[in-house]
Parts: C-alpha cells; sequence; structure tokens
C-alpha cells in the first residue's frame, strides 16, 4: 500500500512535467542516445500506433502499461495556468524546478528548470487543459533525460519506501517489547479520549507586538473555573499556510481538562498569507522572516500571559511552565522556543545533495538560507514541554542544533506523510535529541494533513488509488487528544498521576482491534531503534 501511495504522489507530480522534448527526447544512459519524436508520442496517445523510433522504448511494456502511459498523455490536470505561473516564479517552486531539472536538461546538459516553466504554464493555458502531450508541445528546445540521475532518483525512492515499511514494522516491535512489561488496567483509568468535565469559553483577541511592529490574532480557550495551585498553559502553533483553527480540537479538549489553550495565528506564514500568494497579491508563499517571527511570537504571547495574568486571570496561570505544541512549520516553531538552533553547514550541505527534494519538507527548510547566517536563540525558559506533529526539523536543526533541547519532548508521525516523512524527519532526529524525557509516537495510516479536509478533485484521486486507505480522522483524534492531556499534564501541570499514560502498552491498548495502529517508544527503546538504523544502513 505504501509503494502505490508513493508512486501515486510521484506520478501525480511527474506528469506535469515534461519527459520528452518539443521535437526529440533524447535518454543519455551509456551508449543509448536514439531519440523519440514528439509526434511519434501524439501519434500513439490518439491512434495506438507504436512508431518505429517508439517501439524500442516500450519493448517491455505490457498492452495494460502501453493503455495507461497513453491515458497519462491525454489525460488534463485541472489547474490554473496562472497559479501556476505564480508558484514556478516564486523561490520555491523555482526550487522544485531546479531540482526536476537535473533530470531533464536542454541540449549540452544544461539544467533544464526556465524551458521547464515555459512550457508547464503555457500548456496549461490550452484549451484541453494541462497535459502531458501539450507541455511537450510548448517545450522549447530537444530534452536530454539524464539516465544516470533518474535510475538513483528511483532507487532512492525505492529505498525510502523501503525504509518507512521497515521502521514502521520496527516501531510495532519496539513498542510491543515495552508494553510486555505493563502491569496497568487502562480500563481502571479516566478515558482520556473522552472530554474532561471543565466548562470553557472561546474568544479571539488581538494582540500588537509594539517592538516589532506586528500585530496578533489569538484563539484563546479558557477554562471558566481554575484548576489548583496553578492553571497550566499550552501554546500551539499551526503549520504552513494554516490557520488557528487547525488545532481547534485540540485546544477543546485541553481546555475541557482545565488548561488554557492559546493559538495564535503566525502573520506572513498563515491561511491568509497563502490566499494573498494564489492572489497574486505577495510574491513568496511565506515570507522567510517567519523563522524568526514565528518563536519570537510564542515568547511575546507569553509576555502578554504574564502581563494580563493578575489583572484578567487573577494570577492563576503559571506563565513559568508553559507547554506549547506545534504542527509542521509549526513544529520548527515549537522546537526554536524549546532551544534548537539553526546548523547552517549542515542546512547547505543537505539542500545541496541530489535527491533531497524527495523530503518534500526541504522545499521550506533550504528558504532559511536566504536568512542572514548568524546564530538565533529562540530558547524561552518558561517553555518546560514541547508536543511535536509531523514537525520540519531534520535539516534545518540537523543532530547539532537538537542536542542543544533539554526539556521534555514528544514527536509523533505518520507512515503515509510525503510533506515531512517519518523515516527522514522524525526516526532519525529522534536519536539525535539528547533530552532525558523524549517519546516517539507512530500513527500508521496518517498522512500530514487531515485528508477529509482536501477539495474534492483530490480527494476524488486519492479514492481512486488501488488498495489505498487513510486513517480515518475520528480515529487519528482518538489517538492525538488523550495523548496529548496525557503529555502536557505530566510535564506542564507536574501531574505524575498521568504516567502511564506516555508508555507503549496505552498506545496498544488506545489501537486494539483498529486496522490502524499507534505504537510510541520512550528513550529506554533510543539503542534499539539506533541499532535498527545502522542495520538498515548496512544492508
Amino acid at each position: 500500500m505504501l509503494k502505490t501511495l508513493a508512486f501515486s504522489f510521484c506520478s501525480a507530480f511527474l506528469t506535469a512535467l515534461p519527459v520528452v522534448a518539443a521535437e526529440n527526447i533524447f535518454l543519455l544512459y551509456g551508449p543509448l542516445d536514439e531519440p523519440v519524436k514528439v509526434d511519434s508520442l501524439e501519434t500513439f496517445a490518439r491512434e495506438g500506433k507504436i512508431n518505429a523510433d517508439l517501439k524500442l522504448f516500450l519493448a517491455r511494456a505490457s498492452s495494460e502499461q502501453q493503455e495507461k502511459f497513453r491515458e497519462v498523455l491525454l489525460k488534463p490536470i485541472e489547474v490554473s495556468p496562472v497559479m501556476l505561473s505564480r508558484f514556478f516564479n516564486s523561490a520555491m517552486g523555482e526550487d522544485v524546478l531546479t531540482r526536476m531539472g537535473r533530470a531533464i536538461t536542454i541540449p549540452g546538459g544544461e539544467n533544464g528548470k526556465y524551458a521547464l516553466r515555459a512550457a508547464i504554464v503555457q500548456a496549461a493555458f490550452e484549451p484541453e487543459g494541462l497535459t502531458l502531450l501539450n507541455v511537450l508541445r510548448k517545450f522549447p528546445t530537444d530534452i536530454e533525460l539524464q539516465g544516470k540521475y533518474l535510475i538513483g532518483l528511483k532507487r532512492t525512492i525505492d529505498r525510502i519506501i523501503e525504509a518507512t515499511d521497515y521502521f514502521t514494522k520496527e516501531m510495532a516491535q519496539l513498542s510491543a517489547k515495552e508494553a510486555q512489561s505493563n502491569t496497568v488496567d487502562f480500563q481502571q483509568l479516566p478515558n482520556l479520549r473522552q472530554k474532561g468535565t471543565y466548562k470553557f469559553r472561546k474568544e479571539t483577541v488581538t494582540l500588537t507586538d509594539t517592538s516589532r511592529g506586528r500585530t496578533l490574532s489569538v484563539l484563546f480557550y479558557i477554562p471558566q473555573t481554575w484548576r489548583t495551585p496553578k492553571t497550566p498553559v499550552v501554546i500551539l502553533s499551526h503549520g504552513l499556510g494554516a490557520s488557528p483553527e487547525y488545532f481547534e480540537d485540540v485546544a477543546e479538549h485541553l481546555a475541557s481538562y482545565g488548561f488554557v489553550a492559546a493559538i495564535p495565528q503566525h502573520t506572513g506564514s498563515d491561511a491568509p498569507r497563502k490566499q494573498a500568494f494564489l492572489d497574486g497579491y505577495a510574491k513568496e508563499v511565506f515570507d522567510v522572516n517567519e523563522f524568526i517571527d514565528r518563536p519570537k511570537d510564542i515568547s511575546f504571547l507569553i509576555d502578554e500571559l504574564e502581563r494580563r495574568n493578575q489583572s484578567e486571570f487573577g494570577g492563576r496561570l503559571d506563565t513559568e511552565n508553559v507547554g506549547v505544541a506545534g504542527h509542521s512549520f509549526g513544529g520548527y516553531t515549537a522546537l526554536a522556543v524549546a532551544g534548537a538552533e539553526i546548523a547552517w553547514d549542515y542546512l547547505k550541505s543537505e539542500c545541496d545533495l541530489p535527491y533531497s527534494g524527495l523530503n518534500v519538507s526541504l522545499f521550506l527548510q533550504c528558504r532559511a538560507l536566504s536568512l542572514p547566517r548568524q546564530t538565533y536563540s529562540f530558547r524561552d525558559p518558561r517553555v518546560n514541554a514541547v508536543l511535536l506533529k509531523n514537525p520540519v526539523e531534520s535539516t534545518i536543526f540537523g543532530q547539532k542544533g537538537l542536542a542543544k533541547i533539554q526539556i521534555p519532548l514528544m514527536v509523533v508521525g505518520g507512515n503515509f506523510d510525503p510533506a515531512t516523512p517519518f523515516v527522514l524527519e522524525q526516526v532519525r532526529t529522534f536519536t539525535w535529541l539528547t533530552t532525558p524525557n523524549k517519546y516517539l509516537g507512530l500513527a500508521e495510516g496518517q498522512a500530514h494533513i487531515n485528508i477529509s479536509e482536501l477539495d474534492a478533485g483530490v480527494t476524488q484521486g486519492l479514492q481512486a488509488i488501488p488498495k489505498l486507505a487513510f486513517a480515518d480522522p475520528n480515529l487519528l483524534a482518538s489517538y492525538r487528544h488523550p495523548i496529548s492531556i496525557a503529555f502536557f499534564e505530566v510535564y506542564t501541570a507536574n501531574n505524575a498521576q498521568f504516567r502511564p499514560y506516555l508508555s507503549s502498552a496505552y498506545g496498544e491498548y488506545l489501537s486494539q482491534n483498529q486496522p490502524f495502529k499507534f505504537y510510541i517508544i520512550d528513550s529506554a527503546a533510543e539503542p534499539a531503534l539506533s541499532q535498527a538504523i545502522q542495520d538498515f544502513q548496512n544492508k
């Protein structure tokens, strides 16, 4: 199933890019340099006739594969040509094209990124829409496909798929081994999947940081009665192009257990900024200064809570022990206030690797290289625990940057996540962390975002993929909500009674009889996980 998913994501992306030239395509691999004419491809697509120059390339393809290829050549992709032009003229879009252009070159071996951009955008303006065949017609020169690079790309994709399968099984085994020593009967403990007993109110507050000239809209969930001796606070940081409402369900669950939950809207990398980009009012998908402003937003919000604590909350908030949760880019934000620092040399080396773009989050992480290269320290000592979901972390911080974190941390990933792949963004980074109180969770069948929120066209496309099934969002919530409560109860509210929930046994209990499991391991499993990484690398 995982291989089908990865193939489908790659196919959907690659079919928007040319694989032959306007006149000829040359596959450069060893002595092989026989061209295929675009006219032959058009004849094949429309009539099914295989001309002599195409026969060699389809010799090993079955009749079913040939029909699939015909369909791919003519199938239109519904996309705005104006939006495509905007994206490919942004820094992130050009990075995508540059990486594709290493394999798809123009005569002489020069990177084909500019020819790709022109062909894709012009093809999208055609009456029948963006099709592979239209891209080929619009491509301004012959194409040279770099065979060695493409074979390396395929091997790398296969390796990532294999690693994801391998470490999903490894997580299951390590979790099961830890769970064997469990003596807790979770049926006798409070059911954290259910909402707590605290009533709460929801309100939106606009705050202005005059030192930065930055205004924040903050969504608050505030219990109507207070915990003793202090009420714990959790701040939640949304991902790129998202809004505070992304964390609404988690915030409500926290508030029902007596936490004050606050979700700032990070101007410059939020939903309005994404819409401004799509509408042509912003040149870039996000403001690169968000790498600086996002963690400063968290500290500013804590400052404001401290300032208002006496007047508005009767001094009841515990602003010296604040929890932070973050998703995706929000994961970067949480890690930054936890003490992680940008590892410039490592970031540059990883961004320059040939196939690093298969980790989609690098298109975000590598943008930090346009910042002034200096030490950015955003550690806020009032933050004492961080919980991360599908975080952006591996390349921008590296092992050196993540080792600076010394507070409790939990990171949760999904094995169906193409944006922050589990094996690249969560597994290896878990072994880099030096904090003694650390946890790694894996939710099977979880993608980067809630697939129920995707538009109808994308959802229909995913549903059409054979044998592909994602975990139900309600099931994933039934894992996410209790783990959030338990983690912040233990490490922000200092409530040791919830420690049994932070265990492999509880993950096993939560997902019993479910088709998609939830696994948890802690620092005790790190030696075994490190050995598994070494064994896989040595295969």
